[in-house]
């Protein structure tokens, strides 16, 4: 007897299971997925991506790893959660775009989406120095260093504008300079940083 397949883009795909299995590890679990495509249809990036939301999950439970982890969909993804709150069956679509993105990152992965990667990598850990907390010129200067374009911006006089824009909402109040309170939390914080960094 043989194997079922199903087919995209005209290759039959081999269903396995180890991503999905990963993903229930991560509390993250897509099973209860049902495929009505609510989530593709709410969300406001589709034009953008080369999968929906729903191929995603639908890939995620047959195991392609290769096909999800290569996808632009999870960088091109703003983690509005339009998606996981269509969800009849309360699948948190938008956290499984940020572990797409986490393990893309972890295994090597070739990022379509450079600047997004940057930016993400950034949040994070403006969010980990700040305990938990997000500071908004923490973010903004690390995003700039990691984007590889200070030095261009000086020279253009971009910085200086950027610099006085913040200025003046600083001067406004909507903009915090100084660092935000850490959290009562912050070890907790750092140990779930430092767990995810030791993850195999």
């Amino acid at each position: 007897m043989e194997t079922s397949h199903t087919e995209i883009g005209g290759e039959a795909l081999k269903p396995g299971f180890a991503l999905a299995a990963r993903l229930r590890e991560a509390h993250l679990a897509v099973d209860a997925c049902y495929q009505c495509k609510k989530c593709s249809s709410g969300c406001p990036l589709t034009f953008a991506m080369d999968l929906l939301p729903d191929q995603v999950i639908r890939l995620a439970l047959l195991g392609q790893e290769d096909l999800v982890l290569r996808a632009t969909t999870p960088w091109v993804c703003s983690s509005c959660e339009t998606c996981t709150t269509r969800c009849p069956n309360g699948i948190d679509i938008a956290g499984v775009m940020d572990w797409l993105k986490e393990e893309a990152l972890r295994r090597g992965y070739a990022v379509p989406q450079e600047q997004v990667s940057r930016f993400h990598q950034s949040f994070l850990e403006a969010v980990r120095l700040g305990g938990g907390r997000l500071s908004e010129p923490l973010l903004l200067g690390l995003y700039s260093i990691k984007s590889g374009k200070t030095l261009e911006k000086l020279k253009s006089g971009e910085l200086k504008e950027e610099i006085l824009l913040g200025w003046e909402l600083a001067r406004r109040g909507r903009l915090r300079l100084r660092p935000p309170k850490r959290l009562k939390g912050a070890p907790e914080i750092a140990r779930m940083f430092q767990a995810a960094q030791e993850r195999p």
